[in-house]
């Protein structure tokens, strides 16, 4: 087991595995239920890995999963690197206060993914149950809510 690295310490409490379910909207789309698990690691550097990856609620296909590397440069300030495989890459600047963390960011599209201009992310830590909420500007359409998740750690 490697030990933290110093400069991640204020963002220890996501470390682990968290299991849960949410819910999907937006108006391009029939509204969705989904089960998530979501792993934060670390390697004793100056990052935080991430990977999630989800399962449709009822017939259990995969749905959606992406990796990001989340980096604390200061002040409660982050950055975060983040890829989808439908070919959408986010830079995100951040904060973290507490246990929540906060993200803007800026897309960049493969030129076959489809069209997204704007994401932003909102988690919120309480103990074991993580809760979020990912707004996103895409195919046309203004921000707004997309996706929300209650996840539970998992031992």
């Amino acid at each position: 087991m490697f030990e933290l690295h110093p400069h991640c310490v204020p963002l220890a409490f996501l470390l682990g595995t968290w299991k849960g379910s949410g819910s999907g909207v937006y108006p391009t789309i029939e509204p969705f239920s989904y089960n998530e698990e979501v792993v934060f690691g670390h390697v004793g550097k100056p990052f935080v890995s991430y990977v999630q990856k989800t399962q449709h609620a009822v017939t259990g296909l995969p749905l959606h999963a992406e990796a990001a590397y989340l980096r604390p440069v200061g002040d409660r300030r982050l950055e975060m690197v983040l890829a989808q495989p439908s070919g959408i890459v986010e830079i995100a600047r951040g904060t973290v206060e507490g246990t929540s963390l906060r993200f803007v960011s800026i897309v960049h599209t493969t030129p076959t993914a489809k069209e997204c201009t704007a994401v932003e992310r909102n988690v919120d830590v309480d103990g074991d149950v993580m809760r979020y909420e990912l707004r996103m500007a895409a195919v046309g359409q203004p921000l707004q809510l997309h996706l929300r998740a209650e996840l539970r750690r998992r031992p």
